[in-house]
């Protein structure tokens, strides 16, 4: 920028221990003591069936115990990184106050049982995750962000309303449990149905930023980094939670579940392939939670419920590591460094021996892929996406190519033996539930949605997307963020 001069204002980092304000320190403890609560209560329901309920408003079941647990100790994980990461912002306090409420309010999420509350409580999820994509208010860029994301949210948020008063009007019920219940031992046909099957499947689809709902995810870099890390190991995974308990209502109709396998599958896809593209270290996590979310909701599809759930708790954990260790990447990768593709004959060969041996880890574990249903197809997926985030681990460890054929191996059995082990851990827990599993039947489409997914993978991991520029330019454009939340001048972040 010619005729611009900028000064230093890099100074000591404040002490997080003695400079903080009371309320960061304060919330901070709270967070911890949710999580040890949410333990408590995992532990009781387990033990002891612990299950209150205030009968009509709110009821506590095996769901709402894991998730109390998981989401209380990201909240935990968070206040504590942002200790340090806040201190000295002028909007320290706000955000403390934002990310307490904003755990607190997903915590009452997984226990609501009133339809007017639970709508009303994912209102407010989204409502303060925006906020948190725009908390420094004098930044246009972030502004911009904020009222993007809170618009889609506006309209998931909308077409979970729609679908809650459709479901009210077939059923005569008003709680979430009892809708749940009607449709298990009835089933539900006819226009007002469908309405409110597909006004459920969408707004799943917008709270997990699947394509082509996925423009607020990938303009959302304006949040500061905890905020980030929150938003992609808790918020977007509110989509499987909210597809499991109307599970009943999605699941009556074979059509619109092949229809969610393949929105899974064109998202777990193009996740992969906005990832390839973009620069930063931040686009590429959030590309990868566009991709990782659409295998949560192909396992939806296929009518496996709780392993949607095993995904969402194992990616939230992996992204929350991820993000808060984003720093340390760009460290390790200066700009002049790329990671080179491993390719060859034996590459393939030791990558099919290593995914033939953990997708039968995996069938031999559950039971899930012995019959010729859905389980096939179940078994293939979580193959393929443990297998992947095995490779990109042994690939950033940036090992030597012979060492990195025997690494593979090494890293991907126990990865998917343990994913294996906490699906069957989660299925028990989430035992009483109307509907955990339903296998569908398969079919000729579902064939050809395998293949067609097994095929566009392959040429994404030997690179063969890359060999057209006019794909490359297309996948710029597809997964480029909102040009109003891109900072266009390098000063501008200095000043935020």
């Amino acid at each position: 920028m010619s005729g611009s001069t900028s000064k230093t204002e890099v100074g000591a980092l404040p002490d997080a221990a003695t400079e903080t304000p009371l309320a960061p320190v304060a919330l901070t403890w709270l967070a911890w003591s949710l999580f040890a609560a949410s333990l408590a209560a995992l532990f009781g329901h387990v033990r002891f069936g612990f299950a209150p309920e205030v009968p009509g408003v709110i009821a506590v079941d095996g769901l709402t115990v894991l998730m109390w647990a998981v989401v209380g100790f990201f909240g935990g994980v968070v206040h504590s990184y942002s200790r340090r990461y806040m201190a000295g912002s002028a909007h320290e306090t706000e955000f403390f106050l934002s990310v307490f409420g904003f755990v607190t309010v997903v915590m009452a999420l997984v226990a609501a049982d009133h339809v007017a509350l639970f709508g009303l409580l994912w209102l407010a999820m989204g409502l303060v995750m925006a906020r948190l994509i725009g908390i420094v208010e004098g930044w246009k860029q972030a502004r911009a962000a904020a009222t993007l994301a809170r618009t889609y949210f506006l309209v998931g948020s909308a077409l979970l309303g729609v679908a809650l008063a459709a479901l009210w009007s077939v059923t005569g019920e008003t709680t979430v449990s009892g809708i749940a219940a009607v449709a298990a031992a009835d089933g539900l046909d006819g226009p007002i149905w469908l309405v409110a099957a597909v006004a459920l499947v969408l707004a799943a689809m917008v709270q997990s930023a699947l394509v082509p709902f996925h423009g607020w995810l990938l303009s959302s870099m304006t949040a500061p980094t905890p905020a980030s890390a929150l938003m992609h190991a808790g918020f977007v995974n509110a989509g499987g939670v909210l597809l499991l308990r109307f599970a009943p209502v999605v699941a009556v109709d074979a059509t619109l579940m092949l229809a969610v396998v393949a929105v899974g599958a064109t998202s777990a896809l193009l996740g992969k392939l906005f990832k390839s593209v973009r620069p930063d270290v931040k686009s590429k996590l959030a590309c990868s939670t566009v991709g990782q979310m659409g295998f949560m909701i192909m396992q939806a599809g296929l009518g496996f419920f709780g392993a949607a759930i095993t995904h969402l708790v194992l990616h939230g954990f992996y992204k929350a590591y991820h993000f808060l260790g984003a720093g340390g990447e760009v460290e390790r990768n200066s700009p002049g460094e790329a990671t080179s593709r491993s390719g060859g004959v034996v590459d393939v060969a030791v990558t099919l021996a290593t995914g033939v041996a953990g997708g039968a880890t995996f069938v031999l574990l559950t039971g899930k892929g012995t019959s010729v249903d859905s389980g096939l197809l179940l078994a293939l997926f979580v193959t393929f996406t443990t297998l992947h985030a095995a490779r990109g681990a042994v690939r950033d460890a940036s090992l030597p190519a012979a060492v990195r054929y025997g690494a593979t191996p090494l890293v991907f059995l126990p990865a998917i033996a343990v994913y294996a082990l906490v699906y069957e851990g989660i299925a028990a827990l989430l035992t009483g539930l109307p509907v955990v599993t339903a296998p569908t039947e398969l079919t000729a489409l579902h064939g050809v949605v395998a293949v067609a997914f097994v095929a566009a993978y392959l040429a994404i991991e030997t690179g063969v997307h890359e060999r057209s520029p006019r794909l490359y330019v297309a996948l710029l454009n597809w997964g480029q963020p909102s040009s109003e939340t891109i900072l266009t001048d390098t000063e501008e972040y200095d000043e935020h």
